[in-house]
């Protein structure tokens, strides 16, 4: 028996990939990408922020065969991830965003791209055939325009007119010819300004333009080192991730939920215990979401969102919590913890602040008591220096309640 024709290939993968738990599969040439010049525009902006492993394999972004050598074809496939709906976390607790109450999903659909890769070889081999799930250096939202899944919104993110944008995007390259879809042509989002005005920290500069340096799912994941003090309370109570651009666009109302069990809550993560954190050790913290995306950030990260929450929660029932971490944690924790203190601003929390600030030695943590114990007796004080961070070095998933959502779409189909 011969190789299959384009179509029968093409077909095959697109049953495969459905009976898979896909929603949706496109299929489109190997090109460069319509937005490169965007991307690259973007980053001279510096608006990605310290992932420097953008800026280092920029030029990897211009064609897919960076990704894979001869690849002719790309399957950009749609896993949605929406679940239940989130519940209000107490004082003590934080919002997690959506696509990280589960376990990490790229184990999830790496499995289900595996599954797809050996059918292609099974059917089209001698062949070339690679799945990857947004770590490689692709720009998966303009091939899945170019596939025909949707478009780019105004908040960066595809949206599908059934889907939402609730979804994780695929890809299976290959050196085979396949039958392309046509792309989708134009968006649908008219003068809805829902996800801008949302934001809570002013992410995004523009339509479609997002600052990551602003973007709470960046200061919460990616970011190393304190995060800015103008932006902290912005956080409100997102310990990881941000989900409110997306919670505030009108095609995610009706958008379908995912029967996949790996994207179920697991438990105490909608919300998310802060206090309980604190009483993790390293490998206390691994062991409890090593296997999810909250390791990303680490126990220091998160241990400096949840700072940041609880103060901005003014969870009083942190304060002796917070003033062990003081005693601890390293810099970038403590700094955080005198912040949320001065947020709390008990009189117990100050006296906190006022012991510690005998012994501290780092000198932005000095820098931040100064301006807190100063901010509290009416004074002004210069706030800390510029943090130095380490560079990142790996990619990271994609990430990035409610506002005023009213305006109007162009689109009469538009959601109700």
């Amino acid at each position: 028996m011969g190789k299959p024709s384009a179509e029968e290939l093409t077909r095959a993968i697109r049953q495969k990939a459905l009976a898979l738990g896909f929603a949706a599969v496109g299929v489109a040439p190997a090109v460069t990408p319509q937005g490169i010049s965007r991307f690259y525009r973007w980053l001279a902006q510096g608006y990605a922020g310290q992932m420097h492993y953008l800026t280092d394999r920029a030029e990897a972004y211009a064609h897919p065969r960076f990704v894979l050598q001869g690849v002719r074809s790309l399957v950009v496939l749609a896993q949605p991830y929406r679940t239940q709906e989130p519940q209000t976390p107490k004082p003590t607790q934080g919002r997690v965003s959506r696509y990280a109450w589960g376990v990490d999903y790229h184990r999830t659909v790496r499995r289900k791209l595996r599954q797809l890769v050996r059918l292609v070889k099974q059917l089209a081999d001698p062949c070339q055939v690679r799945g990857v799930v947004d770590t490689a250096p692709l720009l998966e939202r303009d091939f899945a325009q170019l596939a025909g899944l949707g478009w780019q919104g105004k908040n960066t993110l595809v949206l599908n007119r059934q889907l939402g944008s609730w979804f994780f995007l695929a890809v299976l390259l290959t050196d085979q010819e396949l039958i392309y879809d046509p792309p989708t042509e134009k968006g649908h989002c008219g003068t809805c300004r829902a996800c801008l005005d949302a934001c809570p920290t002013q992410a995004f500069v523009a339509p479609g333009v997002l600052d990551s340096r602003r973007c709470i799912s960046y200061l919460t994941i990616e970011l190393r080192g304190p995060i800015p003090r103008e932006l902290r309370s912005g956080l409100g109570q997102w310990v990881f991730g941000c989900d409110v651009c997306q919670e505030v666009c009108p095609w995610n109302r009706k958008a379908p939920t995912t029967p996949e069990p790996e994207f179920a809550p697991l438990p105490g993560m909608n919300p998310l215990e802060l206090l309980e954190l604190f009483e993790l050790n390293e490998e206390g913290f691994r062991r409890r979401f090593g296997h999810t995306p909250l390791a990303r950030p680490g126990r220091e990260g998160m241990l400096r969102n949840a700072a940041v929450v609880l103060g901005n929660q003014r969870c009083e029932e942190a304060v002796p919590v917070l003033a062990q971490a003081l005693k601890r944690e390293g810099p970038v924790v403590r700094e955080a913890c005198v912040w949320a203190l001065g947020q709390i601003a008990t009189s117990e929390a100050l006296q906190v602040l006022r012991q510690h600030a005998l012994v501290e030695t780092h000198p932005r943590v000095q820098a931040e008591l100064q301006t807190v114990l100063n901010e509290k007796a009416g004074q002004r004080a210069d706030p800390p220096a510029p943090w130095t961070p380490e560079p990142m070095t790996e990619p990271v998933p994609r990430a990035i309640d409610s506002h005023s959502t009213g305006a109007n779409c162009e689109d009469k189909s538009w959601p109700n």
